[in-house]
């Protein structure tokens, strides 16, 4: 032995370590665990060790061993630990070949799997039933990024089979969003009487027409006539036939329909729909009284956003849809009268007013639109009391209010209501001064009227009204005048945005909060805008057109109130001006095709 060997014999490293004061050290192989996987699938390949051998269908012998199996799966473990085969070395595994056998087996020694197209029906099947829950797991990933049309109902079988929910959700939800690609392949007309039961009384199945629904119906039944037409009434009970298009379309489409006029149950649903769709066309807001009678309801984005725009060429004055999730745009049911600077509510998020303002017949003039109709259009209403441009329109329940605005060159207080159970205008009490080119919103059923003009002044003043009781009391004032201001409601909290001061045009926004009383400044806009259009939707605030001094706007302004910023979107052509918008629910012939 060398000196330095001598001398390191000689140090007490313990002694050392403990003058140091230093907490004992863990200290982790990442790779161990995985190194003796791999060593045990070395040793199982070359039946090193094993303790078990699992005999298949096609009499294959797959080699491993117990405490592997045993650690790694659920269905085994219970085997070798309560059942006779804890102490035999020779399984027979029933029902799955050694090709899968092998896979799975692979799988628990490795932590891989493949899945095709090919084995994914067969690996799923003996994954659910071996209790391996990632492979299974894997199986569903896989045909989830794979359901099309083609497929979609084989595959919602297959994980009815095997009570794999993720798979059936996906793919339940896969067949009502595509349902009109779904119904044209062989495995719709497969589908038992009770699986297309369940199918068509969806309430978020995406048709754009109720009819696609009643021509899949009677393409089903008459597929096996003598065998189905039994179940027609069933069916029927689930076709909203008072929803499609028109009457005539239903005295030629469906009343001539030879398997509804053999069923006196089915008679009965036409006979609904007739009446349904004659009281409408006096009654326009029929409450439905039943699910046949009331609209599906798409899945995605339920609200989407009509637009009232001017150009200066004809059509002056026209209506489109957005939807601002998607960006799409498509043109909406033109006015009949232009109703320029008129004001706009919506009552049930279904029925769209415009209410006065510039026309060809008279600003007393009162238009609505019922969105929810397959063929939408504008009828006239019951004309106002008083001829209105630039007043303020707002909604409390089933009732509509007008507010102020401008009579030829008198400024009005006065405000009347429109309640659709009774189809009058009513006059309430008037405002504490006079308002025109106002902004009204509404706030825990209060109707609010702020800034505007007096006749002589640009206001910064606001009033609520209390319909119960007929009151109309002042709030604070606003921190600067605006005239033609736009008022947006969003989460108990009312904002004025933009607006006319006399000199200048705003861009600056205030909130106010009825709990505090108080006005409090926002983040600026991007624009000035006067006049614009305001309307909130999932948790957004959404100012849209409107003007400046010298140019119309064209864009959208997006406000978060939990980041207090503004985001802007170029929203329309060029040389058209957006003057109002409102959310409304998606149109049923409103689609992304």
């Amino acid at each position: 032995m060398d000196a330095l060997q001598k001398s390191l014999c000689t140090i007490d490293l313990k002694q050392i370590m403990e003058s140091s004061g230093r907490e004992p050290t863990t200290f982790k192989n990442n790779s161990h665990s995985a190194r003796i996987l791999e060593d045990l699938q070395s040793l199982r390949k070359n039946q090193v060790l094993c303790d078990i051998k699992l005999k298949t269908d096609d009499n294959e012998i797959v080699y491993a061993h117990k405490n592997v199996l045993i650690t790694a799966c659920p269905y085994f473990r219970a085997m070798f630990s309560h059942f006779d085969e804890s102490n035999k070395d020779l399984i027979n595994i029933r029902e799955l070949d050694s090709t899968i056998i092998q896979l799975l087996i692979e799988y628990i020694y490795t932590g891989e799997i493949i899945v095709t197209k090919e084995n994914v029906q067969v690996l799923l099947q003996a994954a659910n039933f071996l209790q391996l829950d990632f492979v299974t797991g894997a199986c569903v990933e896989f045909l989830i990024q794979r359901l099309d049309p083609s497929n979609c109902i084989a595959i919602k079988a297959i994980a009815d089979l095997y009570n794999c929910m993720e798979l059936v959700s996906s793919s339940d939800a896969y067949i009502k969003k595509h349902f009109l690609e779904v119904v044209k392949g062989g495995d719709f007309l497969s589908l038992s009487p009770e699986d297309l039961i369940k199918l068509i009384s969806c309430n978020d199945l995406v048709v754009p027409f109720e009819d696609k629904v009643f021509e899949c119906v009677i393409k089903w039944v008459k597929h096996d006539l003598n065998l189905r037409k039994d179940f027609m009434p069933e069916l029927m009970e689930h076709v909203r036939l008072p929803l499609l298009a028109s009457t005539p379309h239903i005295l030629n489409n469906v009343v001539e329909e030879p398997l509804l006029k053999n069923s006196p149950k089915c008679k009965d649903y036409v006979f609904e729909a007739l009446r349904f769709n004659l009281h409408k066309s006096v009654e326009h807001f029929t409450i439905p009284q039943t699910i046949r009678c009331k609209p599906r309801q798409f899945g995605g984005s339920q609200k989407v956003i009509l637009m009232f725009n001017w150009s200066n060429t004809l059509p002056k004055c026209y209506t489109e849809w957005y939807d601002p999730a998607t960006k799409l745009r498509k043109n909406a049911p033109a006015l009949n009268d232009c109703h320029l600077m008129a004001g706009f509510g919506v009552i049930r998020d279904q029925f769209v007013f415009a209410v006065g303002g510039v026309n060809l017949s008279s600003s007393k003039s009162v238009s609505m639109l019922d969105v929810s109709s397959q063929s939408p259009f504008w009828v006239p209403m019951v004309d106002m009391l008083v001829s209105r441009k630039l007043s303020g329109v707002g909604v409390l329940g089933d009732s509509i209010y007008a507010a102020g605005g401008s009579e030829g060159r008198k400024i009005l207080k006065s405000v009347e209501v429109f309640d659709v159970t009774y189809q009058k205008w009513r006059m309430v009490s008037n405002m504490s001064i006079t308002r025109s080119n106002l902004g009204v919103g509404v706030l825990n059923n209060k109707l609010y009227a702020v800034g505007g003009w007096s006749g002589s002044l640009r206001l910064k003043s606001a009033e609520f009204y209390d319909p119960g009781l007929d009151t109309w009391s002042p709030i604070a004032d606003m921190s600067v005048s605006r005239n033609g201001v736009g008022i947006g409601v969003l989460d108990g909290v009312l904002y004025a945005i933009g607006g006319h001061t006399g000199s200048e045009v705003l861009k600056s926004v205030e909130a106010y909060k009825p709990s505090e009383g108080l006005w409090t400044s926002i983040a600026d806009m991007h624009l000035c805008r006067l006049r614009p259009g305001v309307f909130a939707k999932d948790g957004l605030l959404y100012v849209v057109g409107g003007e400046t001094e010298k140019s119309i706007v064209d864009t959208v302004e997006i406000y978060n109130k939990m980041t207090d910023t503004w985001t802007m979107e170029t929203l329309s052509r060029c040389g058209i001006q957006i003057y109002g918008g409102v959310v409304v629910d998606r149109p049923p012939h409103f689609t992304s095709n």
